[in-house]
């Protein structure tokens, strides 16, 4: 359980199913570096989906709709795994990705590119994304990868504006 003075609630009926997705289909439990493994599933995600600089602004209903549906899936997550903000809990990674592609079209190097950036903002949680981090529960776990994400995609449409 976590270390923090409130109690982490009991899991609810339908809990487990939920931390299916909470935790990547699994690719929460890889011993090393679970946000990444989650990462993984991120770029192939938006890629299969076609979500990128030609829909921008189905890639933006998309990604609020998954940001919102998030939250309880987080929140599943936290109560099956009994800790605050457990590692294992990977659908934030996931779905961050839908907001580095917003304005770049998806291939081999923006996905590379997107996907280093992201993990670089995602680990190291500067300002706002560990201020974002603070809001509890699963609002929280999904707030501060969404900000990370945010921050990814402006630096890649920089980038890719630049270089390209």
């Amino acid at each position: 359980m976590s270390d923090s003075a409130a109690p982490v609630p009991l899991p609810r009926k339908g809990d487990r199913i939920l931390n299916v997705l909470a935790t990547g289909l699994g690719t929460g439990y890889c011993p090393k570096g679970p946000g990444t493994a989650g990462s993984l599933l991120g770029p192939p995600l938006i890629w299969l989906l076609g979500l990128d600089s030609e829909h921008p602004w189905r890639a933006v209903l998309c990604g609020v709709i998954v940001f919102l549906i998030g939250i309880p899936i987080c929140n599943a997550g936290i109560r099956v795994l009994r800790v605050k903000d457990p590692p294992q809990v990977v659908f934030d990674e996931i779905a961050a990705f839908f907001w580095i592609y917003l304005l770049v079209p998806i291939n081999w190097v923006t996905a590379i590119c997107g996907f280093v950036l992201f993990r670089i903002f995602d680990i190291s949680k500067p300002w706002p994304v560990r201020h974002a981090e603070r809001l509890p529960g699963g609002l929280g776990i999904m707030a501060d990868d969404a900000v990370a994400g945010i921050i990814s995609g402006v630096l890649l449409t920089l980038g890719w504006k630049l270089f390209h």
